[in-house]
């Protein structure tokens, strides 16, 4: 296993949208259970390139599974 799974929003979601990231992704080590876990849950819009969407809310799971958010899916709010 890469990563601790339920350290990671659901991929699996059908509504998730493409343009949320999160720091841990780019992790690739092994879980070490005697590391404790810092629980800082970044999340950042790759729209923006910040950890707020283009439509100035915050980029998180919860949020990005909305497709009635403005900017879901294409970062462009109309």
């Amino acid at each position: 296993m890469i990563a601790n799974e339920s350290r990671h929003p659901n991929l699996n979601h059908p509504d998730l949208c493409d343009g949320l990231r999160w720091k841990s992704q780019f992790t690739g080590v092994e879980h070490d259970p005697t590391v404790p876990h810092c629980n800082d849950n970044y999340f950042w819009c790759t729209y923006t390139q910040t950890c707020v969407g283009p439509d100035g809310k915050i980029a998180n799971p919860t949020n990005c599974c909305k497709t009635r958010r403005a900017c879901h899916g294409s970062g462009v709010c109309s």
